[in-house]
């Protein structure tokens, strides 16, 4: 325990305890002070006044949490005095005239929520019950039931409350070192959410449009000069200064694919499209980077995704950008045999699925009767799609 005892000997311990009116009158208890002194001397002793509730008090104040030891957790305590607060709160009769009744403004539609804060906000009501499950046993004194709940409030959603519940339930039932571990846990908790929410004011200060724009001219001429790390440091910067703006990832793509790192090129366009799915050049961006990993396939899927969020003014640039995944898959497949052919279509499960589609058996079957009839199946979007890939993958071959 000579780590918890330590803490006593804090710079500002004096400071702390005064500035606290829980802890400021033990500064003239000499009782209190002598053993205190001791156990600056030899912080190894905490555990002969851990049963001390004055020290108790002090570690409270020192940890920055509100232990409450000795007293039910403060929602147990609050519901023994709610009848008396309603009973002290009567309006009083108002001797003016009473001013005309406005009509009440209708609520606003409330927001639709996403599906990751739907799973919070469901968990955080699981846990506050079982914490008021806890809080039940608290006040019959049960404390084995109160832990046992609050370990599930806890386990269920990590709010710093269940465990200050938790080491007073310990407290009370007379574990001393669980009640410590605790105390320290919720510590080094509250620190990470300290830091946490450090970082993400420090992130959202550093917001700035002006220096954002300055960071993107910066990277477009770097571009332009073929300095292509000095185009990523710049378009970098630009995505710390305007994070939701889609252009800062996918100029940072168009240099990391001059780079050659096509994994984080494909990373940044999916960044750029998750803040705008209509950002075309994205999607040009990333069929490329895929293109220049042989993922053919996917970069025909991308082109048709961008073809699914287009208004019609980038559909000659799509297509285009389909054709050149088509060439380059002919052109990988150049020279290949019968025999690497058929090896290659068995080894690729993107074709394999579209050969076992019955639809596409039955299009393909009658294309073998009726040329003219694919030409017809054509005009379908899909089935155009999986006729292209199976042509550039060699399954279907028209004369070329």
């Amino acid at each position: 325990m000579g780590g918890l005892g330590g803490m006593f000997n804090d710079p500002q311990l004096f400071q702390k305890l005064a500035g606290n009116p829980k802890t400021a009158p033990l500064l003239a208890d000499a009782d209190f002070m002598a053993k205190l002194k001791r156990l600056q001397q030899n912080p190894n002793d905490i555990g002969q006044e851990i049963g001390d509730p004055r020290f108790l008090q002090v570690m409270s104040v020192l940890l920055g949490i509100d232990m409450n030891f000795g007293a039910p957790p403060p929602e147990a305590a609050a519901s023994s005095s709610a009848a008396q607060e309603a009973e002290e709160d009567v309006p009083m009769p108002d001797a003016r005239p009473a001013a005309p009744k406005k009509e009440p403004e209708p609520a606003p539609e409330p927001e639709p929520e996403d599906e990751e804060a739907l799973e919070k906000k469901k968990a955080q009501e699981a846990a506050d019950a079982e914490k008021k499950l806890g809080n039940d046993f608290y006040k019959k004194r049960d404390f084995d039931g109160a832990i046992e709940h609050y370990n599930k409030a806890w386990e269920l959603h990590k709010d710093i409350t269940y465990l200050n519940n938790l080491g007073a339930a310990k407290f009370e039932k007379g574990d001393l070192q669980g009640a410590i571990e605790t105390c320290q846990k919720a510590v080094e908790e509250g620190r990470e959410l300290r830091a946490d929410f450090k970082a993400k004011a420090e992130k959202e200060a550093y917001v700035d449009p002006a220096e954002a724009e300055k960071a993107r001219e910066l990277g477009q001429a770097k571009f332009q000069e073929g300095d292509w790390p000095a185009a990523v440091d710049a378009f970098t910067e630009m995505t710390k200064r305007a994070p939701e703006d889609p252009r800062g990832f996918s100029n940072r793509a168009a240099a990391l694919i001059k780079l050659m790192a096509f994994p984080q090129a494909v990373q940044d366009c999916d960044e750029a499209t998750k803040r705008d799915p209509k950002f075309i050049r994205a999607y040009m961006r990333k069929a490329q980077a895929l293109v220049a990993m042989k993922e053919y396939n996917k970069a025909l899927d991308v082109c048709t995704e961008a073809s699914e969020h287009d208004d019609g003014t980038h559909a000659r640039e799509i297509e285009q950008q389909q054709q050149k995944c088509l060439d380059a898959q002919f052109s990988a497949r150049a020279g290949e045999t019968e025999q690497q052919t058929m090896e290659r279509i068995q080894n690729d499960p993107e074709i394999m699925s579209i050969l076992q589609d019955p639809i596409m058996q039955t299009i393909l079957q009658q294309a073998k009767s009726d040329p003219a009839a694919l030409q017809e199946h054509m005009k379908n979007s899909q089935v155009r799609m999986k006729i292209q890939k199976l042509m550039a993958a060699g399954v279907i071959r028209m004369g070329r």
